[in-house]
């Protein structure tokens, strides 16, 4: 197997570029009134401003990205608080295994909190050296690098630890409850969802690369 093999899971292609999907418009947020709440199976929630969490602890980490649609982007460098350091804000309840990621306009994700504790997590609000644009995320998107990048929610504003799994925005429309790229985790194991059904929710994407619609 080629070094490039080595690199990139099965079924995706290449490129430079980095394609905007999403579905419905970026949400206008009004910073005055950003707030990352974290709740759920916690002992005391928690509520931070946007200056607030800017003063947790901040790294960077460098890291391909793939996206459920077959596309992958090599090398992306971004920067921002790593979950650890929100995780040790609080104390989990015993029963804590999940966690739902919440974000403006509505979109949420789910994820095992163990996935969230795997090296390179982190909520960035830079992408190589400069501020997300707001159709990638700003102020805050989530970045789970090993798992297909729908997991890595835009626009993230916080979290919610369940004891239980739920499925998020696009689980609920067919997605994997997971989504590892290395075993093409796409679609959910349960025959109801058919890729055809996928294929048709998929069309709820806004799609277009920078500079040229598709």
């Amino acid at each position: 197997m080629s070094d490039e093999q080595k690199r990139i899971p099965p079924g995706q292609f290449v490129t430079d570029r980095w394609p905007i999907l999403h579905a419905g418009r970026v949400p206008e947020i009004d910073m005055e009134q950003w707030r990352f709440e974290v709740f759920g199976e916690v002992e005391e929630p928690i509520r931070l401003t946007y200056p607030e969490f800017m003063k947790l602890p901040q790294t960077s980490h460098r890291c391909d990205i793939h996206c459920v649609t077959t596309w992958s982007r090599y090398d992306n460098l971004f920067e921002g608080v790593p979950f650890r350091a929100v995780l040790n804000l609080v104390r989990l309840k015993p029963g804590a295994r999940y966690v739902l990621i919440h974000a403006y306009g509505g979109w949420t994700t789910n994820l095992p909190l163990e996935e969230l504790q795997k090296e390179g997590v982190l909520f960035a609000h830079s992408h190589n050296g400069k501020p997300l644009a707001p159709k990638h995320g700003w102020p805050l998107r989530l970045v789970v690098p090993h798992l297909y990048f729908w997991k890595s929610a835009k626009w993230v504003r916080g979290l919610e630890f369940l004891a239980e799994d739920v499925p998020g925005y696009w689980e609920e429309r067919g997605y994997h409850m997971v989504g590892d790229p290395w075993k093409e985790q796409r679609y959910r194991d349960d025959p109801a969802w058919s890729r055809d059904l996928v294929r048709a929710r998929r069309r709820e994407f806004r799609w277009y690369v920078e500079g040229e619609r598709e």
